[in-house]
């Protein structure tokens, strides 16, 4: 609906009141400044209905639907603070939501982490006795060699002894058993 059709109609209508009234005031007081006694006629009444007609008309096509628009207006605010409150509510509590949700997956990351370094520190424990205990058995077997062959060595040297003791005796006397 277009008002500013009406409302051009109701600020001319409104002029053409303001400026009878005032030449109706102007009348008065030059009438009460000479003295003169205005005695009311059947025009008083007349303007009087006119004023009435006047207001109920601006009352019709131009008040009503400016305080309509105006309640209008107002209702939609009132929904739209109500709507911006619960969206704030909501907010809030999906800001408390996340932030526990963040603690929550904290604390699961680090009893997973904790776990996962017991998990570790174990397989550690194991992987660390494995290696010991194959050194172990390959530092046997290294020395059970290193017997074996300083027997054979010994046995083969003992063997050659007494040939090693001429062959050193000869070069230390210069001369042969």
């Amino acid at each position: 609906m277009d008002y500013s059709g009406i409302t051009r109609n109701c600020i001319l209508v409104t002029k053409k009141l303001t400026a009878g009234t005032a030449v109706l005031f102007t009348c008065a007081s030059t009438a009460f400044a000479a003295g003169i006694q205005v005695i009311p006629d059947s025009s008083v009444i007349i303007q009087v209905v006119n004023f009435i007609f006047l207001i109920w008309v601006m009352n019709i096509i131009l008040y009503k639907p400016i305080r309509k628009i105006i309640a209008e207006r107002k209702d939609k605010v009132r929904g739209l603070e109500g709507s911006i409150d619960n969206l704030n509510q909501d907010a809030l509590e999906k800001d408390k939501a996340y932030d526990v949700g963040i603690k929550d997956a904290r604390a699961k990351g680090l009893s997973e982490k904790e776990a996962l370094a017991q998990e570790a520190s174990e397989e550690e424990k194991k992987l660390i006795e494995e290696i010991t205990s194959r050194a172990q058995a390959n530092l046997i077997e290294i020395r059970e060699k290193i017997a074996k062959d300083t027997e054979e060595v010994r046995s083969s040297l003992k063997k050659d002894v007494d040939s090693f003791a001429g062959e050193i005796g000869q070069k230390i006397l210069g001369r042969a058993f």
